[in-house]
C-alpha cells in the first residue's frame, strides 16, 4: 500500500500510536504516542534499559511491537510501499566491515541501500565528515571515534527527502565529528526530511532545533 501525505509531495509523518515493546518477559514500555514530522528532529531520551533502541527498531520496520502500531503516511511501516527505500537506519553497530577498507565498506553499505556508490560520491561524503585521508585504510585500523564516522558518512550520501533513525550519532565523536553530524542534519531538514534519534551526550550547541520526547515516562508501573 502507498504511504499518504496531506501534503502533496511533503515527506508522510512517522507516527506511533498506543506502542507497547516487550524484551522477554519484561514489559519496557507501553502507551508511547510520538509523531515526527516532515521537517522535525526529535531526540528521544530515557535511562539505560529503557528501550530506547528497541522503540527505534521498532519505528524502522525491523521488529514486531507487544501492541500497538508504527505507521508511515497512514499505514503500518511493515506494508507501506517504499518506506524501505526512503528510511535510513543506522544502529549502534557501526555495520562496518572489518577486512575492507573504509571506502569499500561505505561502497558495500550504499550499493545495498541503493544510494550513489561511485568513487567520486563515496570520497565527497568521507570529506564531509572529515574521514577523506582515511579511505583508503582498513577499518580494523580505526578508532572508534573514526568508524563511527565512517558509518555516518553514509548519511552524506543522502540527496533527498528521508526519514533518519539513527542511535547514539554522537557516540565517540569529538567536537569536530558532532560539528559534521549537525551540518548534516541541518542540510537534510532543510531540504524536507525528519529524524528520529538517541543519544546520552547532549547534541551541542550547533544543532537543529528538535522535540524531546521522554520514554521514562512511558515505563510501566
Amino acid at each position: 500500500m502507498p504511504a499518504t501525505s496531506s501534503d502533496a509531495g511533503e515527506l508522510p509523518t512517522l507516527t506511533l500510536t498506543d506502542l507497547a515493546c516487550r524484551r522477554g518477559s519484561r514489559l519496557l514500555f507501553r502507551g508511547v504516542n510520538l509523531q515526527v514530522r516532515a521537517r522535525e528532529s526529535t531526540w528521544l531520551r530515557g535511562r539505560n534499559g529503557r528501550g530506547k533502541t528497541s522503540l527505534l527498531r521498532l519505528a524502522a520496520g525491523l521488529s514486531v511491537p507487544e501492541s500497538g502500531r508504527v505507521c508511515w503516511g497512514g499505514v503500518d511501516v511493515r506494508r507501506a510501499s517504499g518506506y524501505a527505500a526512503v528510511r535510513v537506519y543506522i544502529g549502534h553497530a557501526n555495520a562496518l566491515k572489518e577486512d575492507l577498507t573504509v571506502l569499500e565498506s561505505l561502497q558495500f553499505l550504499a550499493r545495498l541501500h541503493g544510494r550513489a556508490h561511485d568513487r567520486a560520491s563515496l570520497r565527497d561524503a568521507l570529506e564531509r565528515v572529515g574521514m577523506e585521508s582515511r579511505g583508503d585504510a582498513a577499518v580494523r585500523t580505526l578508532s572508534q571515534g573514526q568508524r563511527r564516522r565512517a558509518a555516518l558518512a553514509r548519511l552524506a550520501l543522502e540527496r533527498r527527502a528521508a526519514l533518519w533513525i539513527l542511535d547514539e550519532p554522537y557516540d565517540a565523536l569529538d567536537i569536530d565529528g558532532i560539528d559534521a553530524v549537525n551540518r548534516l542534519l541541518h542540510e537534510h531538514l532543510a531540504r524536507g526530511g525528519s529524524v528520529l534519534f538517541t543519544s546520552h551526550l547532549p547534541p551541542g550547541g550547533g544543532a537543529p532545533d528538535m522535540a524531546e520526547f521522554d520514554l521514562d515516562a512511558f515505563a510501566p508501573r
